[in-house]
């Protein structure tokens, strides 16, 4: 008897509804498309970048005690490059790059004490950029040797 009025309330239900009932679709605000920008790097950054990969490669032949090669000439574009804001292309920035610069070409003219410079031109990197850039600060200091 209970399924009975069970089945005869479930169909009751069904026959109630009218076709036209559907269930209406909420329509969203338009969305207004953005436009998507591609991050350029400045010549500085670009720079960067490209001197911390060299920087590990060397760091890895400095390990394993083979020829170093010679001084990269386009690191002295960082004097040079264009930075994102030009205010930070300021005193503090040059003399640290002219440390940075003094270190990399001992490492190449004094290989006995390669280790010394190399961790000499990355304090130059972390000293700029603790003031200057904190971002690349952890991958910085993954360069020391010492």
């Amino acid at each position: 008897m209970k399924k009975a009025i069970l089945f005869l309330l479930f169909f009751g239900l069904l026959s109630c509804q009218k076709k036209g009932d559907a269930p209406k679709e909420e329509k969203c605000a338009p969305v207004k498309e953005k436009k998507l920008e591609m991050y350029q790097m400045s010549e500085m950054a670009a720079l960067m970048e490209q001197m911390y990969v060299d920087n590990l490669r060397l760091k890895k032949r400095i390990l394993k005690g083979e020829p170093v090669g010679e001084f990269p000439d386009y690191f002295l574009k960082i004097h040079t490059a264009k930075f994102t804001d030009e205010s930070d292309n300021d005193a503090f920035f040059k003399e640290n790059a002219a440390l940075y610069i003094m270190a990399q070409k001992l490492i190449y003219s004094d290989l006995t004490n390669a280790k010394k410079h190399f961790d000499e031109g990355v304090d130059a990197c972390l000293n700029c950029h603790l003031k200057k850039c904190g971002g690349p600060i952890p991958r910085i200091k993954k360069l020391y040797i010492e």
